[in-house]
């Protein structure tokens, strides 16, 4: 199955506090969450750990529910729906699917 939001794609916040920022996702977690670049950041008390390191506040990126952002389509530049494009080949009595990722507004592949 391809997912339709990965590690690195360009998104944009449609709904929440940070509701316009756009960032690229850092990590993807399987409860349908999203760590992404410059959103959701929450500030985050640190204890010493080992006796040379400093306790203090780091900021650091929270997650945020996949539904609240969407993937900006490198073509416009807009945020986009993602639709899935199944390609059949058959090879030498083999079928090969290929599963690929387009945009919803302006059609086109989306690449990884």
């Amino acid at each position: 199955m391809v997912a339709k939001l990965r590690s690195g794609d360009l998104v944009k916040v449609i709904y929440g506090k940070d509701r316009g920022k756009q960032g690229k996702i850092l990590k993807v977690l399987p409860n349908g969450r999203l760590v992404v670049e410059g959103v959701q950041v929450v500030k985050k008390h640190k204890r010493a750990q080992e006796e040379g390191q400093e306790a203090g506040i780091v900021s650091m990126e929270a997650s945020i529910d996949r539904s609240n952002v969407m993937l900006v389509d490198p073509e416009t530049g807009k945020p986009t729906r993602v639709g899935v494009s199944i390609k059949r080949e058959v090879r030498g009595g083999k079928v090969k699917i290929t599963r690929t990722r387009i945009s919803k507004k302006s059609g086109k592949e989306i690449k990884v």
